[in-house]
């Protein structure tokens, strides 16, 4: 893990999830690869198949890509911890719904998404997104602290804007 220096270096920090933590995180803690990142968005854009076979059944997989939340809207994520995460607000002024496991664009994104993608992060700076309607997902992981580092998010933006500038 990453953090930046008061000069805005990145420098290695300790880090470590407790192993017998004072309650369940839900998502906290899960780790893996970027492939494995990149399989489990490709299950979603395969209707729960992955190369093994179904994992979910494609209903599942759909209810899960649908807004779970009603008429309440995605909102500023506040940090509880500084150190950790700075607040984030992911395309600010656009509405965004939750569903079973992803937050949801409900417009398209200038240059990148479309509507009804799925996506979501981690701690390190860990992001994915899902487009069901263009077939395509990406994944970055870089591995940062705190959570929302202006930086990454800037290269999480470049990098989904150059995938769909590829596939234009």
């Amino acid at each position: 893990m990453h953090a930046r220096g008061s000069d805005g270096a990145l420098e290695t920090m300790p880090f470590e999830l407790p192993q017998e933590p004072e309650f369940q995180m839900g998502g906290g803690g899960l780790y893996g690869t970027a492939a494995d990142y990149l399989a489990f968005a490709r299950m979603f854009l395969n209707e729960g198949r992955a190369a093994g076979g179904q994992v979910l059944k494609p209903e599942t997989a759909r209810l899960m890509a649908q807004n779970a939340m009603g008429a309440l809207d995605v909102r500023l994520l506040k940090t509880a911890i500084p150190a950790y995460s700075n607040d984030a607000e992911f395309f600010p002024g656009m509405v965004k719904k939750w569903g079973l496991g992803f937050m949801i664009s409900t417009a398209p994104v200038p240059g990148g998404r479309s509507a009804g993608s799925l996506a979501w992060a981690g701690l390190g700076n860990t992001y994915f997104w899902i487009d069901p309607a263009k077939g395509v997902a990406g994944v970055i992981l870089m591995q940062l602290i705190p959570f929302g580092d202006a930086k990454a998010l800037a290269a999480f933006d470049g990098f989904e804007k150059a995938v769909y500038a590829a596939l234009a």
